[in-house]
Formats: C-alpha cells, sequence, structure tokens
C-alpha cells in the first residue's frame, strides 16, 4: 500500500511537471498567431514594408516557442500509456477519440500551413500566405479545443456507458462529449486567456525594444495591435470564466468551494476578494468580501445557497426559505460506489458461471450504483476533499491579476494612442517587462485551479487517481521524474536564450522600413 502511495504521488508529480511545462507554450502560441495574422492582414491592406518586418520578427519569436510546445506536448501524450495505463484502458475509447482529431485534423493543419507561413515568402501569392496564416491560428486554436474537450470530458463525463463485459467505458455519444458545455467554456476561456497572455508578452518586448531607440516606431504599433487584441481576450475570459463558474458549481461543487475556502455556506454566499485560509478553523481570515458575490457568480442569483467542504460532505443543502434539504452525503456515495464495484464482481462471477438471471441482476445493479462508482475506494469522505490552500490561493491569485490586466491593456492602448511620450519613460518600460511574469503566474495559476481543484479525480465520481496509475515501482516513476526536470530545465534555458538573442537582434537592427 505504501508503495502504491509513492507510485500515485510521483506519478501526479511527474504529470504536473510536465503539464506546467507545456502550458508555458500553448497559451503563448495561441495567442501570438493571432497577433501575427492581424499584423499580416494589415500589412496585405497597406502593402506597407514595415508591417512586412514587424510581422516576421514576431513570426520567429512564434516558431521558437511552437517547436518546443510540440515536443512538450509529445511527452505529456505519452505519459498517459507509461504512469496512468489503467486510466488509459478505463477511458481510451473516449478520451483517445478527441486526441486522435487533434493530431490527425488540427496538428497537421498547423503543420502544413506553418511551412508556408514560415517559409514561403515569394513562393506563393501574397494572398495565399495570408491565407496560411489565418489557417495556422485557426488551428492552433482547433488543436486546443480537441485537447480541452478532453480534458473537460474527465472534468464531467457525459456521452459513455459503461461496459461489464470489457471493464471498460464506451463512447455513446460523440456529440455530447465535443460539446459539453464544460468543453466549450473551457476552450473559450483557454484561447481568449492566450491572446492575453500573448498580449502581454508582445507589449513587454515592445517595451525592450523601444528602450534601445532603434525602432520605436514597431514598438509602438506592435502594442496597438497587441492591445487590442489583449483587451478583447480579457473581456471574453472574464466572460467565459463566469460561464466556467456556472458549469464548477453544477458539476464539481466541490471544486468550487475550495476555490473560496468557503466550508459551511449560506443562502446570498459572500465571494472573498483577499483572505488568509486557516484550514484548522475553517475559515477565511483577514477577508475583504463582496456581499452575495458567490451566489451571483456561482447561480446568478443573489439570493440562492452554494454548498461549502462541510456541507457537501454531509448531504446537506438549503432553499431559499432557509430549509434544510438532504442530498447524497459522501458517506452514502462511497456505500454507493462499493454496492457498484461488488455488483461489477458479481457480474463477472456469474459472467464466468454462465448465470444469466444472476448476470441481469448485477447488470442492474451496476447501472443503478455507477454514477458514484469511483467513491467506492475511498475509505473515509476526506479523501475526495482535493487541496483546499492550493487551490483557493491559486484562484485568488489568477483573479488578482485578472484585474490588473484589464487595467493594463486599456492604459497601454490609452497611452499609444493619446499619450505616444509616456511609453518613452521608464514607468511604462519597467511596467510592461514585469507584467510578462505576471501573466505567466496568472495563466499557470489558472491551470491549478483547474486541475488540482478536481483532486484527487481522473475522471470525476468514477475513477480516482489511485486507480489509475500503471503497474510500476515508486523508484521508477522518480527517475524518470527527475530526468524530464533535466530536460525541462535544458529545454526552458535554450528557449531563453534564443528568444533573448532574437529580441536582442531585433532591438539593435533597423526594423521598420
Amino acid at each position: 500500500m505504501e508503495d502504491l502511495i509513492q507510485v500515485v504521488d510521483w506519478s501526479r508529480l511527474q504529470f504536473a511537471l510536465t503539464a506546467i511545462v507545456h502550458w508555458l507554450f500553448v497559451p503563448l502560441t495561441i495567442g501570438i498567431s493571432l497577433i501575427i495574422a492581424v499584423m499580416e492582414t494589415i500589412y496585405y491592406r497597406t502593402k506597407s514594408e514595415k508591417w512586412l518586418k514587424t510581422e516576421k520578427f514576431w513570426m520567429t519569436l512564434f516558431a521558437i516557442n511552437f517547436a518546443i510546445g510540440v515536443a512538450t506536448g509529445i511527452i505529456l501524450e505519452f505519459e498517459f500509456g507509461t504512469n496512468w495505463s489503467n486510466y488509459s484502458w478505463f477511458v481510451g475509447d473516449i478520451f483517445g477519440a478527441p486526441l486522435a482529431i487533434e493530431g490527425l485534423l488540427a496538428f497537421f493543419m498547423e503543420a502544413t500551413f506553418f511551412a508556408v507561413m514560415f517559409f514561403g515568402w515569394k513562393k506563393v501569392s501574397r494572398g495565399f500566405h495570408l491565407a496560411s496564416t489565418w489557417l495556422v491560428a485557426i488551428g492552433v486554436s482547433l488543436s486546443a479545443l480537441w485537447i480541452l474537450v478532453a480534458n473537460a470530458w474527465m472534468q464531467y463525463p457525459v456521452g459513455m456507458e459503461f461496459d461489464p463485459a470489457q471493464m471498460r467505458n464506451v463512447m455513446s455519444d460523440f456529440l455530447a462529449v465535443a460539446t459539453s458545455p464544460v468543453a466549450l467554456n473551457k476552450f473559450f476561456h483557454a484561447v481568449t486567456s492566450g491572446w492575453v497572455l500573448a498580449a502581454v508578452f508582445v507589449i513587454g518586448v515592445s517595451c525592450i525594444i523601444a528602450a534601445k531607440g532603434r525602432n520605436k516606431e514597431m514598438a509602438k504599433d506592435s502594442v496597438k495591435v497587441a492591445g487590442w487584441v489583449g483587451l478583447a481576450g480579457i473581456i471574453f475570459t472574464m466572460w467565459s470564466g463566469d460561464g466556467s463558474a456556472v458549469q464548477v458549481s453544477r458539476v464539481q461543487p466541490m471544486k468550487l468551494a475550495a476555490m473560496e475556502g468557503l466550508y459551511r455556506g449560506q443562502i446570498g454566499q459572500e465571494i472573498i476578494g483577499f483572505g488568509i485560509l486557516d484550514e484548522k478553523e475553517k475559515e477565511v481570515k483577514c477577508k475583504i468580501a463582496i456581499p452575495y458575490g458567490l451566489s451571483i457568480l456561482a447561480n446568478h442569483d443573489a439570493n440562492s445557497f452554494v454548498p461549502g467542504i462541510d456541507d457537501l460532505i454531509d448531504g446537506i443543502a438549503l432553499t431559499p426559505q432557509g430549509d434544510t434539504i438532504n442530498t447524497v452525503s459522501y458517506a452514502e456515495r462511497i456505500e454507493i460506489g462499493k454496492a457498484a464495484q461488488q455488483a461489477l464482481r458479481d457480474y463477472e462471477a456469474a459472467r464466468k458461471a454462465g448465470d444469466n438471471a444472476a448476470v441481469d441482476d448485477a447488470l442492474a445493479r451496476i447501472k443503478a450504483n455507477y454514477q458514484y462508482f469511483g467513491y467506492g475506494y475511498f475509505t473515509s469522505p476526506q479523501d475526495a476533499v482535493p487541496p483546499v490552500a492550493l487551490t483557493f490561493y491559486s484562484f485568488h491569485i489568477m483573479v488578482a491579476i485578472g484585474g490588473y490586466l484589464l487595467a493594463l491593456m486599456v492604459v497601454a492602448l490609452f497611452v499609444v494612442y493619446k499619450k505616444p511620450e509616456w511609453f518613452d519613460t521608464r514607468l511604462a518600460r519597467w511596467v510592461g517587462m514585469l507584467s510578462i511574469p505576471l501573466v505567466w503566474i496568472c495563466s499557470e495559476a489558472g491551470w491549478i485551479v483547474a486541475e488540482v481543484g478536481r483532486q484527487p479525480w481522473t475522471i470525476q465520481d468514477i475513477l480516482p487517481v489511485q486507480a489509475a496509475v500503471s503497474a510500476v515501482t515508486a523508484q521508477s516513476v522518480q527517475i524518470t521524474f527527475w530526468l524530464f526536470a533535466i530536460v525541462f530545465a535544458a529545454l526552458i534555458a535554450a528557449e531563453i536564450s534564443i528568444m533573448v538573442k532574437e529580441v536582442k537582434k531585433g532591438s539593435d537592427r533597423e526594423i521598420t522600413a
């Protein structure tokens, strides 16, 4: 048992490492591909060489990040087979479908038109090159769509049935999987937040270039494009974030409770703007809160009840009149899960014995109890509670920086259009440059909320992490973890070095014509 716990912990740690490193590059490539496409559209309409040179500069930075993003993404997908083989077998028919579509359709579209975009200058017409650039931007987003469809299914499993004969889940409705409201909200939230991240990156790098004094006009033009893309991105990110909160409250209420550090909810629940979580006392101290905020965010109803962690464990809800409603407690879910697992064992025994009546009885019990199948692996309701502190602080860091980024986009556009002389100040440049690490912290914090907040589940309510790992030793996972850590550190160091050199080249030579 101790070795199993170590295998689970190290496998989770390795997957977290790979996902966090991969996520450094994904939103940047999503957003900067759009910015490049906008720049080429301006070049196509104006035929101005300054826009062509500006686009080529940003295209080089995009290519560097695209290549490393692909490399880390491949490693991430391999880990499903090496570290999470039980998971892969249990849901392979469903989880593998969107990933296959991503590989066959979206990625090949990206790769094909990326070659035209990067090497096709003077080899194809201006119109075809512009179309290729836009198709790369669309392809990058389509890749994100299918990957997020797969991820969203883990958070909200729909469109599937459990087949006891195969001991695995099979897809019954592809459209339900692909158009899940959780998947659609995730897609728009991830893509538009990528626009914001790339916009901040372009603004920050433009500030570095402007500081050298050689390409100030190129830097200002880049900020104009990035500012509008980033402003649209942050508005849509907030809008889709609201939709995501509604979906989380419906299908993952425990995650929402952890995000707010909420142990006992109430009607007209406030939302925490700032606070210090005390897990022992089960409260948030020194808090700044907005009355009714969480009820509005979760249910779009100021007088609605939002359950806390202990409410969910106890199976308690409240009506708007304050009356108590008993729902399914976590202790009951554990018993239901154990009943489903016992029915599965009975089914297998009856099938081998050729007892058709017993088979039908077992199938009926599996179907009746399968909703909470995964809870049968737990010994205590507390096993189903995610890491509250990490989820709470990650969520509030994301929200706080998100508010700052909205202000940054508004100010950046105001400066380049109305007060261009301010762009030459040291303060403006430092704000732009320091915003680069902040936007990445915000992006990674959002990913941590999504993934840590749903623990201990690989598939919500159906398969916890301890039942999803491969039959490997803890030592082997530790070895590969440290190998990956070394490789990723080298990749990031190389990427930063190459990026710095390219930015320095852009600062030292005349880019605009």
